[in-house]
């Protein structure tokens, strides 16, 4: 435990403050989003209960397998201690990840955030890689910056996809846990490390939907919607073909994302734009050690 000038206290994270760790991302994401939504877009909306419930359920499970890599600020004021900043962090092989950081909005830039990153990251000694992936605030891309991470930017696609361009798929099958060898095989290939664990979490959460040829091997996990969570292959031909098959499970009046696309994953966009989606700017993905995976699109927190 450390405390900061500002007598916050660095302390482990503990199961119990996990319901009240979920509440203070969520509203710290929401008030950045909101300070950086461009003003012709419609207003930020707040994590939805379904989200909720599974950021709850992936931190409580990362409590369990890297409780050194979980931490919290916590304030003492007239009303009592509460939580003002979070950092969430695992490694896998010798991969660390930050899956989730942030402080209370109005207390960035008095050094609570540098502390937390600080004990999130000796987490990750050892490790020959990292990846997080960053927010547009200008803060937190420097104090990244400033700890040695390469900043690399990530478009997404969103808006409902043109079923008259939906080519035919074949030789995908839905997934199971018999997949997991293949899995973090293919995760190896693309981003060094295996998901290990992340993908048993991952597998009661979305659909999954599974490659394996000759020619080419991969997955993707799938929400409700038919927007991709996490996707992984051998190469591009193979990616591509995953990437259709899911947005092929959307409905066609509702918008579907394909989220964090970096530069060297190019296929994404074409395919993104081939179903009539509309490409933007978000954040970036920070890597140190590392090139950007690819044929990958990460998950938002497992990356």
């Amino acid at each position: 435990m450390t405390t900061t000038p500002n007598d916050v206290l660095i302390r482990p994270m503990r199961d119990g403050d996990v319901p009240l760790v979920e509440r203070l991302s969520s509203s710290t994401y929401l008030d950045l989003d909101q300070r950086t939504v461009p003003r012709s877009w419609p207003e930020p909306a707040g994590r939805s209960p379904g989200r909720a419930e599974k950021w709850v359920e992936r931190t409580r499970r990362q409590l369990v397998t890297d409780a050194g890599g979980c931490w919290v600020a916590e304030l003492e004021s007239d009303d009592g201690v509460e939580l003002v900043g979070f950092a969430v962090s695992l490694t896998r092989e010798l991969m660390w990840v930050l899956a989730s950081y942030g402080v209370r909005p109005g207390l960035q830039g008095r050094g609570i955030g540098r502390q937390l990153l600080e004990a999130a990251t000796h987490h990750g000694r050892g490790c020959l890689r990292a990846m997080l992936s960053a927010s547009r605030d200008p803060l937190a891309v420097r104090r990244y910056h400033q700890a040695g991470f390469a900043m690399h930017p990530q478009m997404y696609l969103v808006g409902p996809v043109d079923r008259a361009v939906l080519p035919v798929v074949e030789k995908t099958r839905e997934g199971s846990a018999g997949d997991l060898d293949l899995m973090n095989s293919v995760d190896r290939q693309t981003r060094g490390a295996a998901h290990l664990g992340d993908h048993e979490l991952l597998l009661g959460q979305y659909r999954l939907v599974v490659t394996d040829t000759s020619t080419g091997s991969g997955y993707v996990y799938v929400d409700g919607l038919g927007s991709p969570q996490l996707l992984a292959a051998t190469n591009r031909r193979t990616a591509t073909r995953l990437l259709w098959e899911a947005l092929a499970s959307s409905d066609p009046l509702v918008n579907v994302d394909i989220s964090h696309v970096t530069a060297a994953n190019a296929w994404a966009i074409d395919v993104g734009m081939t179903a009539r989606m509309e490409l933007h700017t978000a954040g970036y993905l920070a890597l140190r050690g590392m090139r950007p995976p690819a044929p990958y699109l990460h998950h938002g927190a497992l990356l």
